[in-house]
């Protein structure tokens, strides 16, 4: 899992950008809850927002090690950058596989560019764990669907121009999802209440309502009845992401407390001198390490076209948990200063428990692992 060149140069170049230009934000943006646009516009710069789009339509055209090391490179200097980006990438890669030509030529180029920003809509207040219980409903009438419901925990909510939506074409029939690209200036889209979230802050997260809205049949992305496994499949991706933002966020937290540690004095000394605080990094390395190794080798199975289910929520459990962990020991380390907002890591400890959640829950995670032990 040794990295190519162009991988290693994209990796550096991803720290550099995330160090000194993500970093720097990332304070302000949790303390006010607003996205710092010019981060947006940093990533499009580098090409990063189309990392997953080919290059016939604007896009870098990554593979899935690349994709692994950008989360994990982005989420090193804040969480809510590597999310938004992520679901950009969701979106990119539901219109990319299940899209025709005319959606990713009118939407790829100008998501690879960041003119317009995607949102992921598969959650509902009523159905997160277990999707096919949602009850937004796509009806078809005559040339058209008309689009109900209400989703919810939608990244990018506010900020975003097109979603992707997961509907069933009838709502008693768990069988009928299926997945349609809404524009978001099409009439009765809404956006609902904005989330005020423990950690995440500068992330948009909100719910979005759809109120009769009238969208063409040829918006509707996959077949009837198929919205659920594609959603499925592109979710593996999106594991992955998690997984490798999980890497990066604890990455972070071990960094402080590290540089902490070796500055911060106690009875004369330095305490990384003291036994207790070089077992608490000790610990922390190991499980930051395998925790990357883990990420990477989903990537690497999805780049050779290995089914990756298994092992993208083997990573995907595992990196979210122990960046939980990691995170709690930074603070630790920093005693009564890692409680205060004048040092990062509280807001790390924060960020790191969203990762155990989203995109399917460690519970989730050890389900799906446990069924492809058991055949």
């Amino acid at each position: 899992m040794e990295l190519t060149p162009e991988q290693q140069a994209i990796k550096e170049a991803v720290r550099d950008f995330s160090v000194n230009e993500i970093r720097p934000t990332a304070e302000q943006a949790d303390r006010e809850q607003v996205f710092p646009e010019e981060v947006w516009q940093g990533l499009a710069d580098l090409d990063l927002l189309g990392l997953n789009i080919p290059e016939e339509y604007g896009g870098f055209g990554g593979d899935r090690m690349t994709y692994s090391i950008v989360n994990e490179e982005v989420a090193y200097g804040m969480l809510a950058a590597a999310t938004a980006m992520s679901v950009q990438y969701l979106v990119n890669a539901c219109i990319n596989e299940f899209g025709t030509d005319a959606h990713r030529e009118t939407w790829l180029p100008r998501l690879a560019s960041g003119e317009s920003i995607g949102a992921f809509c598969l959650s509902e207040p009523g159905a997160g764990s277990n999707p096919a219980q949602m009850e937004t409903e796509a009806k078809r009438v005559g040339d058209e669907y008309v689009l109900n419901g209400k989703k919810q925990w939608i990244t990018n909510g506010q900020r975003s121009d097109v979603a992707v939506v997961f509907a069933k074409t009838d709502r008693t029939d768990p069988r009928t999802v299926t997945q349609f690209l809404v524009p978001k200036d099409t009439p009765g889209v809404e956006v609902g209440k904005k989330e005020d979230k423990l950690g995440l802050r500068a992330s948009d997260t909100t719910g979005l309502i759809f109120d009769d809205v009238h969208i063409p049949a040829e918006n509707r992305l996959t077949e009837v009845g198929k919205g659920l496994s594609a959603a499925f499949s592109i979710l593996n991706g999106g594991r992955i992401a998690i997984a490798s933002q999980a890497v990066g966020v604890g990455q972070s937290a071990l960094d402080e407390a590290l540089a902490y540690a070796q500055e911060r004095e106690q009875f004369g000394n330095p305490i990384a001198e003291i036994q207790t605080i070089q077992h608490k990094l000790a610990d922390m390395q190991t499980k930051v390490q395998a925790a990357r190794l883990l990420a990477r080798d989903a990537a690497r199975r999805d780049d050779v076209g290995e089914d990756v289910q298994m092992a993208a929520s083997m990573a995907k459990y595992f990196a979210s948990e122990n960046a939980v962990q990691v995170a709690n020991q930074a603070v630790q380390i920093h005693g009564g200063y890692g409680y205060t907002t004048d040092f990062p890591v509280e807001r790390m400890y924060r960020d790191a428990k969203i990762t155990t959640i989203y995109e399917g829950t460690s519970e989730i995670q050890k389900m799906v692992i446990a069924r492809n032990l058991l055949g």
